[in-house]
């Protein structure tokens, strides 16, 4: 099991849905905390930033513990107070390399048009990306113990500046730091998993997003091992579906799913436990979070995801992308024709599967 308690949530970030339909986020299951402190957002770049000139990489250590081994567990002690918090991030996927995941045919999101060929934009302008995000939000961007920043946001800004051919830096900030570092012009582009909304697209702008936070159903484990995949309105009418009570995943089966018996749940804890105790036949939440419990400890190889991905905006949001400072349009183009090219290049797989070994598409 991973000891983490539930936290504080930060306002615009993409996170678990409720009745407004904002966005979900796994940082309310599992947030890890760290003993290094965060730069402010009045600090200039210093030495834990990492250069990439266009890809100078100080993160290769990074990439061997994460992409070299089939599982890593990354230990932080809290020097304040006496905790100690755990984080596995399990990289196999039964038993599969990136690679051999990728070859299997493993689903990963596409959000690129791939009849669109872009020309690359003229970046003579720009000479240095200077990125921000968070330390403490992982597996989208956390610090290793000695420092170094990673994630997919951090690995997909890296792979962004190596496409680019442009030096950029990416230094970790405090959320509530972030929109007004990028409106100030003190940083570039922030990559922090923001989510697009009206309230964060009347301060930013934003590029084509990169990821979303679908809804997912889960089941408990087939015993052929084979997924479920047929779960239509028509087939779950008068069985049991689980759900937190208040969020979007409930009025989404509340208006989509009229012949299920809803169950609602308190938090999650109590949600998955009722999945395993057999007191629901399914549970209906946030894909990214469901992902990290079904590739944990804590999940015991219990379940697995039912059906496809329910991306409706409306319910779920419009995703995630980069924000760039209002009127930016230089540097948006440029990173939108950077995230196509990761994308069309393989790499943006490579990343997804990395970092969510049961990916939540």
């Amino acid at each position: 099991a991973i000891p983490c308690k539930a936290s504080t949530e930060k306002p615009q970030r993409a996170r678990n849905a409720t009745s407004s339909g904002s966005a979900p986020s796994p940082g309310r299951d599992c947030r890890a905390k760290f003993a290094r402190p965060l730069a402010s957002a009045d600090t200039a770049c210093d030495e834990r930033d990492i250069a990439s000139g266009p890809l100078v990489d100080e993160m290769d250590k990074a990439e061997l513990h994460m992409s070299a081994m089939r599982s890593l567990s990354l230990k932080w002690a809290r020097l304040q107070g006496k905790a100690c918090v755990v984080l596995t991030l399990a990289v196999s996927l039964i038993g599969a390399t990136v690679p051999e995941a990728i070859a299997q045919g493993a689903p990963v999101p596409s959000f690129w048009d791939p009849q669109y060929r872009a020309e690359r934009p003229d970046t003579s302008a720009i000479r240095l990306i200077r990125f921000i995000t968070e330390d403490d939000y992982p597996p989208f961007n956390f610090a290793l113990p000695d420092g170094s920043l990673t994630g997919f946001n951090v690995e997909i800004a890296r792979a962004i500046c190596d496409e680019l051919k442009i030096a950029c830096t990416i230094q970790p900030r405090r959320w509530d730091t972030l929109i007004p570092s990028i409106a100030d012009g003190r940083a570039d582009a922030a990559i922090a998993s923001l989510a697009m909304n009206a309230q964060t697209r009347a301060q930013l702008d934003f590029t084509a997003p990169y990821y979303k936070t679908p809804a997912r159903f889960v089941t408990l484990r087939p015993a052929d091992g084979q997924p479920t995949r047929d779960m239509l309105p028509e087939t779950l009418r008068g069985q049991t579906v689980g759900v937190e009570t208040g969020t979007a995943h409930e009025a989404f089966l509340r208006a989509f799913f009229p012949g299920v018996e809803i169950k609602t749940f308190a938090n999650q804890t109590e949600l998955r436990g009722a999945l395993k105790s057999r007191d629901v036949q399914a549970l209906f939440g946030d894909g990214v979070s469901l992902s990290l419990w079904l590739n944990g400890t804590d999940a015991g190889a219990c379940c697995a995801f039912a059906g496809g991905p329910y991306t409706e905006s409306s319910f779920f949001g419009e995703g995630v992308g980069i924000a760039v400072r209002k009127g930016n349009d230089d540097l948006r183009r440029a990173l939108d024709w950077a995230l196509k090219r990761v994308h069309e290049r393989g790499l943006y797989a490579e990343l997804y599967l990395k970092f969510f070994p049961i990916g939540f598409f």
